[in-house]
């Protein structure tokens, strides 16, 4: 026997709480990060790239137990449901349990009927800081705001070691007060940050490839959502015509912005299936929806939704709305009295064909970058060669570098891991000396 040995106590060395992302860590989307605390392990988000269409095939990371390199995950963890975030979910095994938030899996669903959603098949759903086990792991969801519908950040504790995870936040959106309350009431302690620095920018970079618009890059004219509301009912207000509103449906807080900014300028609004059946999957009494409790809410179905409709043969998506549909001749009639918001990007030819669009405009409600894809490129020279104005008016779903610093001040981190961002330089500038990168598919520990 070794003579130093003799007597010698066990370690008492606390097992190490570990991270590794997999995605993320140098671009924004695809977002993947594996903890593991001794044999176990947790996933938060499993994103597919923004790079990737819709339709191709991503292989899942390498994770720990996604194929037969060790025990199964405890569970995956989604934060919100946008398909950066959890796009490779399908690909999982079916015995890794899924948990995200009640509203944002319910939207999912009701989306993929129009072929831009999934069925999680969630084991378990996030609730507003109501904290949960799995294994040695407890998770704590926290309320954020963000331009997805029922999104949170994760605080996640094991082995006396607790990481924040911001998932995808901002503190200028219609659930601002969320940020706020992060803020004044924070989890303590937080030993290490994993933030989101979508908004930080490589100077010198062209920001048409940037994931918002240069506007809202946290420059002081960034916009809340209020602001935009009240921006776009001038504009409601300045048109004789029809507005069209083009945005995503599962943007909730633009849904709400649109609805209001209708009823400023005294019109109607009209969605398209889709976006009726978004709003319905909310479950909440307080959004717009289509039915007897919101009277000036109207459908009107694009022909790209009526086919689909028809190919499936699923007529109660049409038949449930049918007191509220309107067509357009209706459309023709009270087009100074109408707002369309949602999918109509492929009716516009048609809709200016028809003479629809006569004193009206087109509003653009996503990301400007969009405008330079070959779609966005089409739209605008069809506005152009009708004289239809193409007027933006939109503000991003990610926090500013001003407010991510306001983050890391209230919770006081020893360490800030940057994530979800491609401009490192400017991230650690902003924030200062406790920025420790890593690598995608290192090891460290919090």
């Amino acid at each position: 026997m070794n003579a130093s040995s003799v007597g010698a106590e066990p370690s008492s060395e606390p097992t190490p709480l570990e991270v590794r992302i997999h995605r993320g860590a140098h671009e924004i989307g695809g977002n993947c990060v594996e903890l593991r605390h001794g044999p176990d392990t947790l996933i938060l988000d499993i994103g597919k790239p923004l790079t990737a269409a819709w339709g191709d095939v991503v292989p899942l990371p390498e994770a720990i137990g996604f194929d037969d390199n060790g025990a199964r995950p405890l569970g995956v963890i989604i934060s919100h449901g946008h398909q950066d975030h959890w796009g490779l979910a399908p690909q999982l095994p079916s015995d890794i349990p899924v948990f995200i938030g009640e509203g944002a899996a319910d939207i999912l669903r009701a989306a993929e009927f129009w072929g831009s959603g999934v069925d999680l098949h969630e084991a378990g759903h996030l609730h507003d800081r109501v904290p949960f086990t799995l294994g040695p792991f407890t998770i704590t969801p926290y309320q954020a705001d963000h331009s997805a519908y029922d999104a949170f950040s994760l605080l996640v504790e094991a082995g006396g070691r607790s990481l924040f995870y911001t998932g995808d936040i901002r503190g200028h959106g219609r659930k601002a007060s969320a940020f706020e309350g992060l803020l004044t009431d924070p989890p303590s302690p937080v030993h290490t940050i994993l933030m989101e620095g979508t908004s930080f920018r490589v100077p010198g970079t062209d920001p048409g490839t940037d994931p918002e618009p240069t506007e809202h890059l946290g420059c002081p004219e960034t916009l809340t959502e209020s602001e935009v509301e009240v921006e776009l009912a001038d504009t409601l207000k300045a048109m004789t015509g029809l507005v069209v509103v083009l945005g995503s449906a599962q943007n909730i807080d633009r849904l709400v912005t649109v609805y209001r900014a209708a009823l400023r300028s005294d019109r109607d609004l009209v969605v398209d299936l889709y976006t009726a059946d978004i709003a319905a999957a909310t479950g909440r009494p307080s959004i717009p929806a289509v039915g007897d409790a919101w009277p000036r809410v109207h459908v009107f179905a694009p022909l790209r939704q009526r086919v689909r409709v028809k190919e499936s043969g699923e007529f109660d998506r049409v038949e449930r709305v049918k007191d509220r549909r309107l067509f357009a001749e209706q459309l023709r009639e009270r087009a100074g009295e109408l707002v369309l918001f949602g999918a109509y990007q492929g009716e516009i030819p048609s809709l200016i064909r028809d003479g629809l669009l006569a004193g009206g405009a087109v509003v653009w409600s996503m990301w400007d970058g969009y405008l330079g894809e070959p779609s966005g490129q089409r739209l605008q020279k069809v506005l152009q060669a009708a004289n239809v104005p193409l007027i933006q008016h939109h503000t991003s779903g990610h926090a500013t570098p001003a407010d991510l610093v306001r983050l890391v001040d209230a919770l006081k981190p020893e360490v800030v891991v940057s994530i979800h961002t491609e401009a490192l330089d400017a991230y650690a500038s902003a924030v200062g000396g406790v920025v420790q990168p890593h690598a995608d598919g290192t090891w460290w520990t919090v």
